[in-house]
């Protein structure tokens, strides 16, 4: 029976029963506390929340009890730990427990203030339970806790964690759940909110469609990279050192109707992105324009390159006779270029690749850029301007740490001078991006030189260009090939060669997520029309090329949720763009099998 549900005449007399006998003295408060749990979602049925876990995620199965437990995998030299710091009393006695499935499995307590404990199993095919007990030292208010397993022995699940004792002197609760969740301003690609403030808490989270997306330290937050209309639902929590309250009742929004950024209206509802080689021929061949099929929808001419690394001064020189015996004249050439658009394809210079370093350390590099660009999209009557910067074009300063205001002069000229040519030809001028995934998606774990240094400072460099042009840019594809493995929001790394790559990475750019893993510094999830999944047309062009089959998974996931595999994506994304791939050529090389995939999929 629960103690706490005794009758009272009962109680009183077990009491004057103890105080009867000699050495009994009045319970303490503490000890009339002792049976309180002072851990926070130790059953996980609020996702990871007040956990900090190197690697790991919810599971709904296995579970111990409840809907939710977390799997972890180490990997490397990381053990996969799991851990949170918990407010106690001093000279107080605690007692550590927990279910835990899989092959060396730990559980412990660190930072007692006396000697710190961990108990582990060897082997748990099925749940068992691990419990050890500890006393905090004189001066001990807080202690951690923490759960992991071993290097290279595969995943461990744990469920139902709980520190019993008396709870801490300063807070011991979780504030309660926000009331009076409103929107007040909507737009086409924004919603913004505000909520009345919680006595307690020291800040709030943000949730959209259920996933946690911001954190503030105010009432009021403005969630931003919506697709326009589109309805949304969004909740907020409350948070202090005790941990994250209940969620508020939802409130939903549709955002208004837009035209989505950079002429994206005039794009099919899912388009197909070729690189053609233009200026070179290499293994592939030279592919006149007119001969691209009418299933390419936007054609990107590579490459336009600077006359020198610094220089800010773009050419564009089409491939010599010499290179391609059977390229077709200037006058046929433009000829192409307008019967694409009259067919509703837009035709980009895309300035850069692996050879075309460019960096724009000053702003009169910045303002030839502008001016050449200009040139050569006046010249060929172009709709755009694709951005393929690699190898070191951009890279962080050292002191450059917030994407959101970014100093360094080669991110801040080349924002500058995007804006100067989105504003010089209007709505209808088509910017995309191509940046490869270690200066886009490693940004989840690491940016810059990193706080303590020695980073390369390329990490993540290309986040403040796009969400700087976040309003303006038509397409973000991330070239997902010639990639090293990049951790995704599971806290897994992820390799080339299946559809598991391209869904984990598309996911963290739908999602958006933590830079350098600081939840209050969040890069903000693209609209789905603003995403399309780079990929090698063949074996020849690049490595990490995937097989149709996988192709197929990839976006069977992403827009319908089926045929995911082991990621578990954050949500549907129905209007992703499309795919993009290098290249035309090579496509045409293998007999244009990623074009007859795309056709057959999206019909």
């Amino acid at each position: 029976m629960d103690r706490a549900r005794r009758p009272r005449s009962l109680l009183a007399a077990l009491t004057a029963a103890l105080l009867a006998v000699p050495g009994i003295t009045a319970l303490s408060s503490a000890a009339r506390a002792a049976d309180a749990d002072v851990a926070v979602n130790g059953g996980f049925e609020s996702g990871l929340t007040g956990w900090t876990c190197t690697a790991g995620t919810t599971v709904t199965s296995p579970v111990h009890s409840g809907s939710s437990a977390l799997q972890a995998t180490p990997a490397g030299s990381d053990n996969a730990q799991c851990s949170q710091t918990v407010t106690v009393q001093p000279n107080a006695q605690y007692t550590l427990s927990g279910y835990v499935r899989g092959s060396y499995v730990y559980l412990g307590a660190s930072g007692t203030g006396t000697t710190d404990v961990s108990t582990w199993t060897q082997s748990a095919p099925d749940w068992q339970k691990l419990s050890t007990t500890f006393r905090t030292g004189a001066a001990t208010t807080k202690v951690t806790i923490y759960t992991h397993g071993w290097y290279g022995t595969g995943a461990y699940q744990a469920d139902d964690l709980t520190l019993v004792g008396p709870g801490g002197s300063g807070t011991t609760q979780p504030p309660a759940a926000p009331a009076g969740l409103r929107t007040t301003t909507v737009t086409s690609s924004s919603v913004a909110l505000s909520w009345s403030a919680v006595t307690g808490a020291t800040g709030y989270a943000v949730y959209r469609d259920g996933t946690k997306v911001q954190t503030v330290t105010g009432t009021s937050a403005t969630v931003s990279g919506l697709a326009a209309s589109t309805a949304y639902s969004f909740q907020v929590t409350a948070v202090n050192d005790a941990g994250e309250s209940a969620r508020s009742a939802v409130v939903t929004a549709t955002t208004s109707a837009g035209g989505g950024g950079g002429g994206s209206s005039d794009l099919p509802a899912h388009a197909l992105v070729g690189y053609l080689h233009a200026s070179f021929a290499n293994g592939a061949g030279y592919t006149r324009l007119a001969d691209v099929p009418d299933s390419w929808d936007v054609i990107d001419l590579a490459f336009g390159e600077p006359t020198s690394v610094t220089s800010g001064d773009i050419r564009f020189n089409r491939c010599p006779v010499t290179e391609c015996p059977n390229v077709e004249s200037d006058a046929d050439f433009k000829a192409a270029v307008k019967a694409k658009q009259a067919a509703g394809k837009k035709v980009l210079i895309s300035i850069g690749g692996q050879n075309g370093q460019v960096q724009l350390t000053t702003t009169a590099a910045r303002d030839t850029f502008v001016s050449s660009v200009s040139k050569i999209i006046d010249t060929y009557g172009l709709d755009g301007l694709d951005i393929d910067f690699e190898g070191h074009s951009l890279s962080l300063n050292a002191d450059d740490t917030d994407f959101k205001n970014p100093t360094t002069p080669v991110i801040v000229n080349l924002i500058s001078a995007l804006k100067s040519l989105k504003a010089r030809y209007g709505a209808k001028f088509v910017l995309t991006m191509a940046p490869e995934t270690f200066f886009v998606q490693n940004g989840y774990q690491y940016y810059g030189t990193g706080k303590w240094g020695g980073q390369d400072p390329r990490c993540g460099a290309y986040l403040p260009v796009i969400h700087a042009l976040r309003d303006d840019l038509t397409l973000l594809h991330v070239q997902d090939y010639n990639s090293g493995p990049i951790m995704g929001l599971d806290n897994q790394y992820h390799s080339m060669g299946g559809a598991d790559f391209h869904i984990a990475m598309t996911d963290m750019l739908l999602t958006g997520f933590p830079v350098a893993g600081d939840p209050n510094n969040v890069f903000p999830p693209l609209r789905p029309d603003q995403v399309a999944i780079g990929m090698p047309a063949s074996t020849n062009a690049g490595n990490g090329y995937v097989s149709p089959s996988e192709v197929t998974k990839t976006l069977d996931c992403l827009t319908k949720r089926t045929n995911c595999g082991s990621y578990a994506t954050h949500g549907t994304w129905p209007a992703l763009r499309g795919l993009m791939t290098w290249s035309v050529n090579w496509d045409r090389f293998a007999n244009w099998e990623f074009q007859k995939n795309f056709d057959a999929y999206f019909g």
